[in-house]
């Protein structure tokens, strides 16, 4: 992985494809803001258990672990680093499907929807 930690917090093991690090410059520079860190959290819910968020997140709290992708910043908070250790979030833009996936080697499960895992 070519990314670095910055220099106040800790890093995480979270990978950003080329692909998902051009779109996600693309919206920052949609939303006019160079202040905003892409955020990805577990949450409690979901069929299978567990969710993904996704979204753009002005703050970095205390303990967050951060990596910049070449000026695409992405943080996770303390309690979500171990449920997505050596995940890899991508972007898909086919005919069939258009967003943002993650690929989580920790995922044991997941719903049908494909939108919560175990």
């Amino acid at each position: 992985m070519s990314a670095t930690a910055t220099d106040t917090a800790p890093a995480h093991q979270v990978g950003l494809t080329d692909t998902a690090k051009e779109k996600v410059g693309s919206l920052l520079a949609q939303e006019g803001r160079d202040d905003l860190r892409l955020r990805i959290a577990v949450q409690p819910g979901g069929c299978s258990g567990l969710i993904y968020q996704l979204f753009f997140d002005e703050r970095v709290l205390e303990n967050d672990a951060v990596v910049d992708f070449g000026g695409v910043s992405v943080v996770v908070d303390q309690m979500s680093v171990p449920y997505l250790s050596g995940a890899t979030i991508d972007f898909e833009d086919t005919i069939q499907k258009q967003g943002f996936t993650i690929d989580n080697p920790n995922a044991q499960g997941s719903c049908a929807c494909g939108d919560s895992f175990s």
